[in-house]
């Protein structure tokens, strides 16, 4: 991997904290628009870069992946059972538990701990280190959509985006 690439998974991994870890622990409202960037953004350019690996993936490598993308989903299903949602302002608000800080840690962990598992075993390739976005991506955005319809079975009233809540 060049520096650049470095870097460039160091800023979006960083991104990632802040506006989806430390704000699900904060608590924010749920917004449409807040549910859907972020890992639209990373299954994208995820998507991207495993279709650039792929060709050159061995059929280990694959396996891994596919193990690793299972795992990350089932940590996204228990993310957002985990979080807490009521309403305030008017719309809905999700706060994460420590239960969600731990699980969090967890999938930060067994990313890493696949990278590593892998460079070890001899699976791991370009495919692994350019399937960190989309397996980030997947594990957001399954919490996002069980986190999204367990709102709506609530009937609890989500915004279309930050502004709208802001009017009021």
């Amino acid at each position: 991997m060049d520096p650049v690439e470095v870097l460039l998974y160091l800023v979006i991994a960083a991104l990632v904290i802040w506006r989806v870890v430390f704000r699900q622990l904060r608590g924010s409202t749920i917004t449409v628009r807040g549910l859907i960037i972020i890992p639209g953004i990373l299954l994208v350019l995820g998507l991207e870069n495993c279709a650039r690996a792929l060709p050159k993936a061995t059929g280990g490598e694959i396996a891994l992946l596919a193990v690793d993308l299972a795992v990350l989903l089932v940590l996204g299903v228990a993310r957002a059972a985990s979080a807490h949602l009521d309403v305030r302002d008017g719309y809905a608000f999700q706060k994460g538990t420590t239960l969600t800080l731990v699980l969090w840690l967890v999938t930060i962990a067994i990313r890493i701990g696949f990278g590593v598992a892998g460079a070890r075993t001899g699976l791991a390739g370009p495919l692994t280190s350019s399937s960190v976005l989309l397996s980030m991506g997947l594990s957001i955005g399954v919490q996002n959509v069980l986190v999204y319809s367990r709102a709506r079975r609530r009937e609890l009233p989500i915004a279309t985006s930050r502004s709208t809540v802001a009017r009021g």
